[in-house]
């Protein structure tokens, strides 16, 4: 996913909210990847869907709009802080600092 502006990541991260909350799209929170092989497994899967397959990154993500065991997208390594942006390669999505997803890295 590739954004072009603040205005146009706001519009996504709203859309992605309203995905996860009102249409109530149920997404892989399980199972965590516990090893390198096993996350690799996992981000293997979201490359291989088109980069337009928004509802699939989510899905193989396992986001949620609200965090998870004491773990928020704001306190991953991947969380970019100025454009509250998910960086992880694979998933590339606008997200919420209280957000999750279970390829969450420290």
């Amino acid at each position: 996913m590739i954004s072009m502006s603040k205005e146009d990541d706001d519009k996504l991260r709203e859309s992605i909210f309203k995905i996860l909350t009102e249409e109530g799209l149920v997404t892989q929170v399980a199972p965590v990847p516990e090893d390198h092989i096993q996350f690799e497994q996992i981000m293997s899967e979201a490359r291989e869907l088109p980069l337009d397959d928004l509802r699939g990154r989510l899905v193989i993500g396992g986001l949620t709009p609200v965090s998870m065991d004491d773990q928020s997208c704001e306190r991953c390594m991947y969380y970019l802080v100025h454009r509250k942006w998910c960086d992880l390669p694979g998933l590339d999505l606008p997200v919420e600092p209280e957000w999750w997803c279970r390829l969450w890295r420290i």
